[in-house]
């Protein structure tokens, strides 16, 4: 009976988010993004990626599924659908792609395990505990392979291809475990030494870094090039931190032939780097992640770190199309520098827009001054981070409206 009932309600909701999948809308928004990714004039395109505590406080999108499995596609399918309502420039595509099971290191992605430090507050923060504490603990970093463990990606595809595959096509994504934030080198290394640990290395152990970054630099480089070899890249495994649109490259599709990395979008930041110098961030983390990027068609850079002094060392990336222009970015600084070279990706701050508060006069005012600081640039707009919308999350519809409202003037 918990089966019946849990696959009820997948298939229910498989069926409504192919309905909005067909809707003429996401054709529209395709080769809006085809045309922006291009450099060329569009409406400023908008972007929302609620967060945490957002989606919990939105009731449309809570699982109701008994069994785990479903429970996720659930969570999944609810999400997109809701996205739908919010009315954003997300594309809906008609098919669903979930990841091949891949075989890594038993404890952790580079080898040894990282650890944690609990607060005694349980509502508390925990602390990073990295397990590289000495110089010599190098040595447990892994020789990391690109290995897919084929009887539990089957499973795992058998399972809700006969659950909804008649509703939704569904693509198994093979890509590297060791891409995106598995991939930038900037994320792990500080998870497996410590941030504050890392930046004392620049100044008292350079040497040692330099081995250190360009041991996982070479290793993403295996892995990457092994699941080329292997067939493993396909038109579903673009990033860019946004819609992979473009001119430049083939869309984004299902299943299809193996594909190489010179034919996808990939997608760099540097976060933990935010506080250091171009020179060093440069040094130890860029040239490590030029020989991975080059591979590739086209490279979107930029999280959440302030961009605004190091757009003239990004210039080194061949093919880079996105630059990121957080909330702590010069967004005036940032313009001058980008112009129409490159995709202007700004990202306004969720405090000021929505997780303090919906004013929707102040929001107005920040936008527009953004959007007067960016003209000619092509703009679009990121409201990431969304880890609270108050309780109220039809905000998140409001605020496209209201925003839109203004951007779309700078056309």
């Amino acid at each position: 009976m918990k089966q019946t009932k849990d696959l009820r309600i997948v298939r229910d909701l498989a069926r409504k988010y192919a309905d909005i999948a067909a809707k003429p809308v996401q054709e529209e928004r395709r080769d809006l993004w085809r045309r922006h990714n291009s450099l060329e004039r569009t409406r400023p395109l908008i972007l929302v990626m609620p967060a945490g505590r957002a989606w919990a406080e939105t009731p449309e999108v809570q699982g109701r599924c008994e069994d785990a499995f479903l429970r996720g596609w659930e969570t999944r399918l609810r999400r997109a659908i809701y996205m739908d309502f919010i009315g954003d420039d997300t594309i809906a595509e008609p098919w669903l792609t979930m990841g091949a099971a891949h075989v890594t290191p038993p404890d952790g992605p580079w080898g040894p395990k990282y650890g944690r430090i609990p607060s005694p507050d349980p509502n508390g923060a925990w602390k990073f505990d990295p397990p590289i504490k000495r110089l010599e603990d190098i040595d447990l970093v892994a020789e990391i392979q690109h290995v897919i463990d084929e009887k539990a990606t089957r499973e795992n595809y058998d399972r809700i291809n006969s659950a909804i595959g008649d509703i939704i096509p569904i693509h198994v994504s093979r890509a590297p475990f060791w891409r995106h934030w598995r991939g930038d080198i900037s994320t792990d290394l500080a998870h497996l030494r410590g941030l504050e640990q890392v930046m004392w290395d620049m100044a008292e152990n350079p040497e040692w870094l330099h081995r250190l970054v360009g041991k996982m630099s070479e290793g993403i480089q295996r892995v990457h090039a092994q699941a080329e070899a292997a067939g493993d890249w396909h038109l579903c495994d673009h990033t860019n931190q946004a819609m992979a649109y473009c001119k430049d490259l083939a869309d984004p599709q299902p299943d299809g032939p193996a594909v190489k990395r010179s034919q996808l979008w990939t997608y760099f930041a540097a976060q933990e780097m935010a506080q250091v110098s171009p020179a060093m961030h440069e040094e130890f983390i860029l040239n490590y992640q030029l020989p991975i990027m080059k591979h590739f068609g086209l490279c979107a850079y930029g999280c959440c770190e302030d961009l605004t002094q190091k757009i003239g060392m990004l210039r080194k990336i061949p093919n880079l199309r996105r630059i990121a222009v957080t909330p702590v970015a010069d967004v005036a600084k940032c313009a001058e520098q980008i112009g129409t070279d490159y995709v202007f990706s700004w990202r306004p701050n969720p405090a000021q827009m929505i997780c303090c508060g919906y004013d929707p006069d102040l929001i107005t005012r920040v936008v527009r001054d953004a959007m007067e600081k960016s003209r000619g640039c092509h703009v679009d707009l990121t409201l990431k981070d969304v880890e609270t919308v108050q309780g109220k999350p039809e905000n998140l519809r409001n605020w496209v409206r209201l925003v839109r409202g203004v951007t779309d003037r700078y056309a």
